[in-house]
């Protein structure tokens, strides 16, 4: 199979970004709750929006993952860097890319929540993450920061233990929707979940002041956890070596590719 070129490796990672950032912070400000003709609160709640951070995740590994192994996070591209799963020449332009999508993907949440009347990104919240009073539970800064390292070290243990050659072929995109789906279920009472610098991001310009103070947090938690992750995850579980480009694996990169890293 011929390579995919990096232009195209960064146009699935923005359609992939794109999807999962509007996906899970549309669920939020959108679809979590409603209120019916009769005033009826409705909506999807706790559960909804967590199936939805995993069937994004699902759904875009299985439809861009053979392109660009499905990223989708600056946190999953360094970790598998640092795991020597992926070149360190194209983490800077992932970066940016996944960046700008989730951006992009805010731009149009924000246009179509200004069409209902009242809405305000400041005032809502706007899906940002947070912690203290920005808190969905009351919960605290030591307490966010445990979490998105923890929660982020466990999403790229996940990951990466999907995507290895010991593991069966074909269900990695499945492991990992599911995977976010607990992690989701799991925390979002502490911060909003983030576990995805791309997505705190792709929000938090819009929210204004007290959201971009506190973003830092979803920024280095979920690098911190990554980095552990990358770092450790060949010791912990005996992995023979998984550095891109090495002969004696060849099928570990055209595993990545279709299975969603």
């Amino acid at each position: 199979m011929r390579e995919p070129s990096l232009t195209a490796k960064l146009g699935a990672e923005f359609l992939g970004t794109f999807l999962l950032v509007f996906g899970v912070c549309g669920s939020v400000i959108i679809a979590s709750e409603f209120l019916s003709k009769n005033d009826v609160q409705l909506g999807i709640g706790l559960l909804g929006i967590s199936l939805t951070a995993g069937f994004a995740v699902l759904v875009g590994a299985f439809a861009f993952g053979h392109v660009s192994g499905g990223h989708f996070n600056p946190a999953v591209s360094i970790g598998l860097a640092i795991a020597k799963r992926f070149e360190w020449k194209a983490v800077g332009p992932y970066i940016v890319t996944q960046v700008v999508a989730a951006t992009v993907a805010g731009a149009v949440l924000l246009a179509i929540a200004s069409g209902k009347p009242g809405f305000s990104a400041v005032e809502s919240g706007f899906a940002t993450n947070g912690y203290g009073d920005r808190s969905p539970g009351g919960y605290g800064l030591a307490a966010a920061l445990i979490t998105e390292i923890i929660l982020t070290a466990v999403f790229l243990y996940i990951i990466l233990g999907a995507t290895d050659d010991r593991a069966s072929k074909g269900f990695a995109p499945i492991a990992i929707g599911l995977g976010l789906t607990v992690i989701h279920l799991a925390s979002i009472p502490v911060d909003g979940t983030s576990v995805n610098p791309a997505r705190s991001l792709g929000v938090a310009w819009f929210a204004g002041g007290a959201a971009l103070a506190q973003v830092w947090l979803f920024i280095v938690g979920p690098i911190i956890g990554a980095a552990i992750a990358g770092a450790t995850y060949k010791f912990i579980t005996g992995a023979p070596s998984a550095e891109v480009g090495v002969a004696q694996n060849p099928e570990l990169e055209e595993r990545q590719r279709t299975a969603g890293i």
